[in-house]
């Protein structure tokens, strides 16, 4: 049988062709999928048995028709990765999905499913209106839930996963992350090159880049997105993720207070985003004064601090990120 790929083109040495992004709807398409068959996802486990009893389970059975336990799901839920995008954003913009768009992904479901189900997803194709606010409402609903409870665990895995691949382009180039990404996916003519099941396709990245976005809940293989007006994407699983992942955050403090200090520890693991001084000392419990203090000092390349008029900003390091995804 002859092997399928897509191929994203690049430009051999153009570092800016790549770029990564996070999202927060392809992580609840998975943990859906997770719920779903949770034979498949045996490192979720653990946040299965957290959370499973908190799902809504109306508003579950609206993304499960469309998610469904495996192959094509909707692109529009996955196609906006970024490092912006807040969860009740990604909502907003579900409710105002574009006609053509919600037309062509939900025919697209229509036509591999079957009896009540295909019914189902009919009747959203027909109340496009009704089905839009009824999708955004369960997404929310879901992720609040679901996700909303480990967010800020998933978020540094990702984070650490990026910093780590980020730093291995400037050290060795394009090529030689790519080949970390995963067994699926390779580096071959200039090009990024992923094995599928069922179909070939060739992408022509040159211009428009390549968005990569690490996955926690999608550990079992990857995903892209090839059609317009989505950029292209390939969603691979984030390294180091283990049955533990969703573990309290307070362990992660615990730990990394062992080698820093429990005051510098928490300071680390809350500069995922630029914090003031003041934003620092706020969310750590600790004077403007002492907060300054622990900024201060040199923390072996983990914070680094900037200048935006007259706020300086705080926020982990590519290094930082890394020693946070480790001890998580």
């Amino acid at each position: 049988m002859d092997r399928k790929f897509v191929d994203f083109q690049l430009a051999p040495d153009d570092l800016t062709a790549i770029r990564f992004g996070v999202s927060p709807g392809h992580e609840l398409c998975h943990a859906v999928r997770a719920l779903l068959r949770p034979d498949e996802y045996p490192l979720q486990w653990g946040w299965m048995r957290a959370t499973r009893s908190a799902i809504p389970r109306e508003d579950f059975e609206v993304l499960a028709l469309l998610i469904r336990e495996e192959g094509y799901f909707p692109d529009f839920f996955t196609t906006t990765p970024t490092w912006e995008l807040t969860p009740e954003a990604e909502a907003e913009r579900l409710r105002d999905i574009d006609d053509e768009r919600f037309r062509v992904d939900m025919t697209k479901v229509l036509v591999r499913t079957e009896g009540a189900r295909q019914a189902a997803v009919q009747r959203m194709l027909d109340q496009p209106d009704r089905a839009r606010a009824m999708i955004a409402e369960a997404w929310l609903s879901v992720w609040n839930a679901g996700v909303a409870p480990v967010w800020t665990q998933l978020e540094r895995l990702l984070r650490a996963d990026i910093a780590v691949r980020s730093r291995r382009i400037a050290e060795s180039g394009i090529g030689a992350m790519i080949q970390t990404l995963h067994d699926r996916v390779a580096w071959t003519d200039g090009a990024v090159r992923v094995t599928m099941r069922i179909w070939s396709e060739v992408v022509d990245c040159r211009g428009s880049g390549l968005v990569l976005v690490p996955s926690v809940m999608g550990t079992s293989g990857c995903n892209v997105l090839t059609e317009p007006p989505a950029q292209p994407t390939l969603f691979y699983p984030a390294q180091g993720v283990t049955a533990t992942w969703a573990r309290d955050s307070a362990d992660a403090t615990t730990a990394l207070g062992a080698l820093l200090g429990p005051a510098r520890a928490r300071i680390l693991l809350d500069a995922h985003e630029p914090r003031t001084t003041s934003q620092v000392a706020r969310e750590t419990a600790l004077a403007v004064s002492t907060a300054s203090h622990h900024l201060a000092v040199p923390h072996a390349g983990l914070l680094s601090s900037t200048r935006e008029g007259v706020r300086v900003l705080h926020r982990r390091t590519p290094l930082g990120e890394a020693m946070v995804g480790a001890v998580l």
